[in-house]
């Protein structure tokens, strides 16, 4: 079979003639081999990408974490420079929030991510509010605490429940950020667990305030039913991050708790 021919005109204006290559091999070839290769680094730089995501919100849940560890010494021991601690450093949290935001959407919108890929960038949006929102609970029992600086706020009968609440949130912190690093679902699950045991003294303390006689003034047990219902708050949030690193491995959301009404 004769081989064919096209023609090609030379930088010297000479007119010459140079073998064909059909689409379906040679130069064809590999400009699809190139493109695969193309397409294959892209992938493993949105997989590297994601991977920082994923440590920055690790490292978001652990500042929200030393931030409700300050803000229970602050009020348990009514230490004021523990509460302006926790408030003022706050804002980096919400800085990071704002990084950890764009670097997200940049994700969704420029490296086209499908399926699994999409799992995770939808929930690490969903997760960084969840972090944000409990370092500002955080923020929110630190305030308490310096507006009613010297005086402590909480009463020595209540005590023992809100260093149980602090130890727990404490806790939890450190088990979501764990989780959020490793994304283990197993470890993710167990999160419920220590939600749970948070419910329980929660319930214990609006018992307490309701059913006994309460010694103090009515807005020192407000600011204890607030103070309450803050810790227990962290404790949903940190359970929210855990079930979207379940989400984002096996594509099942758990089902989600009713929100508690006391």
């Amino acid at each position: 079979m004769r081989p064919r021919f096209t023609g090609r005109l030379t930088a010297g204006g000479v007119y010459s003639q140079v073998p064909f290559r059909s689409s379906i091999g040679g130069f064809g070839h590999l400009r699809a081999v190139a493109d695969c290769g193309k397409f294959a680094l892209m992938r493993t730089a949105y997989h590297q990408q994601l991977t920082e995501l994923t440590a920055q919100l690790g490292e978001m849940c652990g500042l929200a974490g030393a931030a409700i560890q300050a803000a229970t010494r602050a009020l348990l021991d009514a230490d004021i420079a523990a509460a302006e601690q926790v408030i003022r450093d706050h804002e980096r949290i919400v800085t990071m929030r704002t990084q950890v935001d764009k670097a997200a959407f940049a994700l969704l919108a420029l490296q086209q991510p499908v399926a699994g890929e999409l799992r995770e960038i939808f929930s690490a949006i969903q997760i960084i509010g969840d972090v944000e929102r409990m370092g500002a609970l955080a923020v929110h029992v630190a305030e308490i605490a310096r507006h009613q600086y010297p005086k402590h706020v909480i009463p020595g009968h209540l005590r023992e429940c809100f260093t149980a609440m602090g130890a727990l949130a404490i806790a939890l912190g450190d088990s979501a950020r764990q989780v959020l690093v490793s994304g283990d679902p197993l470890e993710a699950a167990r999160l419920h667990e220590q939600d749970d045991a948070m419910d329980e003294l929660y319930r214990q303390l609006l018992s307490g305030l309701i059913d006994g006689e309460w010694p103090h003034a009515v807005s020192d047990g407000v600011e204890a039913a607030l103070l309450g219902r803050f810790y227990e708050r962290f404790a949903d949030h940190a359970v929210e991050i855990g079930r979207r690193v379940i989400f984002m491995s096996s594509g099942e959301l758990p089902r989600e708790d009713p929100i508690s009404t006391f």
